[in-house]
């Protein structure tokens, strides 16, 4: 055999190694993704099945399997419980070899599989969930917060509000970890802009009956009515509110986490006016138009909410951290995550930080008129966009051990 026989057959066996390698780093040859959300109950049309919907198309766009690398997506319901969410995170990383966990709408249950999922040394995406605390003093190693959460919220609708003369606030908070996060990080902006909380009254997740809360509400004569609730909790609110006449009476409600099914829930008419932050909307651009219409096609033609686009735009750059190490372990993954700058077509370009604060801009937006709406979920206009670094909490205020 000659040098040059030898040489290239020396380069093919090199080659054939190094890709045996890589691939071997994988664990189980497969990377697994587990999209754990509301399948069943009042965040189920903002994230559950469309979350689902999300990942799979972020799968297919990454062209990853093109290129030899096996993926699976499994799903379950946490069914709003941190007992129930940290049952099903501790069996699919020990027994069905989860990956990655994403999505999970619900700041009690996140805070549970963000534990889990540190001391397994694994890797969580929050799209759905809101806490604040899950970049301050509950942050990890092995956790990223990509779509918005509760300083956001407070600083972008709260601060707005404050600003245009909503000086005197009542909360009506929803009982679990987020509520009483939007409750404090919106108190906090009130008061920091002179303004006052006159009352504030704590309801049961899920609940039917608002009408004992909203009477407190209105006995306060406060300007505005702050809903530190979401989903169905929100809709809720609203329309019971709309029934004792609280806005026809004076006073105004701040919806402070609002998501686009929700417009759709509530219908124009009741919901016209309204000003909520959200960091993504179908509408923007060619890109957002072109996914928001492949995935109301898969997911019974809702179109997808901030909580969606998150899903997608995590796994899109979990995969490309995955493919650029050759490996899924899921704390040198999230190091790989926050060390590559983000890009994709509904974010555009972002960054992570240190703390694991995903970082692009938000936007302040005044629900339309009927007369405005022009076609089918046509819910939106922008009235300030938040550049990405004022958006979220600076760093250094948030009390996370792993900022230096």
């Amino acid at each position: 055999m000659n040098a040059f026989k030898r040489t290239v057959i020396g380069m093919a066996v090199a080659t054939a190694l190094s890709l045996g390698t890589a691939q071997a780093q994988v664990s189980d040859n497969l990377i697994k993704i587990g999209v754990l959300s509301d399948m069943s109950s009042l965040y189920t049309d903002l994230a559950g099945a469309g979350s689902v919907v999300a990942a799979k198309l972020a799968i297919e766009d990454s062209g990853i399997e093109k290129r030899g690398y096996k993926v699976e997506l499994v799903s379950a319901d946490h069914q709003n419980k941190p007992d129930i969410g940290s049952g099903i995170a501790s069996k699919w990383y020990d027994a069905e070899k989860v990956d990655v966990i994403v999505d999970v709408p619900n700041s009690g249950v996140a805070l549970a599989v963000n534990q889990i999922t540190k001391d397994k040394g694994k890797a969580f995406l929050v799209s759905g969930a809101a806490s604040s605390d899950l970049t301050g003093k509950a942050c990890t190693p092995n956790t990223i917060h990509w779509t918005y959460d509760t300083w956001m919220l407070a600083n972008g609708t709260g601060g707005a509000i404050v600003k245009t003369g909503g000086d005197t606030w009542f909360f009506l908070t929803a009982d679990y970890a987020f509520g009483q996060a939007l409750e404090r990080d919106t108190e906090a902006v009130v008061l920091k802009n002179g303004g006052k909380v006159l009352g504030k009254v704590r309801h049961p997740l899920n609940t039917q009956d608002f009408s004992s809360f909203l009477l407190q509400a209105q006995a306060s004569k406060a300007k505005i009515v702050g809903l530190a609730n979401a989903g169905g909790d929100t809709t809720n609110s609203i329309k019971q509110a709309a029934e004792f006449g609280i806005v026809k009476g004076g006073q105004n409600l701040a919806g402070l986490l609002v998501f686009l099914t929700d417009i759709h829930a509530l219908g124009l008419p009741t919901a016209q006016g309204l000003i909520v932050t959200n960091t993504f909307y179908w509408d923007q651009n060619d890109q957002t138009r072109a996914f928001a219409k492949r995935f109301s096609a898969l997911d019974k033609g809702i179109y997808p909410t901030m909580v969606h686009a998150g899903v997608y735009s995590a796994v899109t750059h979990y995969l490309k951290a995955v493919e650029a190490l050759k490996s899924d372990d899921g704390t040198k993954v999230i190091a790989k995550m926050k060390e590559m700058p983000t890009d994709d077509p509904l974010f555009g370009k972002g960054s992570i930080r240190a703390d694991g604060r995903k970082i692009h801009p938000a936007y302040l937006v005044q629900v339309k008129t009927p007369a405005e709406s022009k076609y089918p979920w046509d819910y939106y206009k922008v009235r300030t966009t938040i550049p990405a670094d004022q958006a979220f909490r600076p760093m250094a205020d948030g009390g996370c051990p792993l900022v230096k």
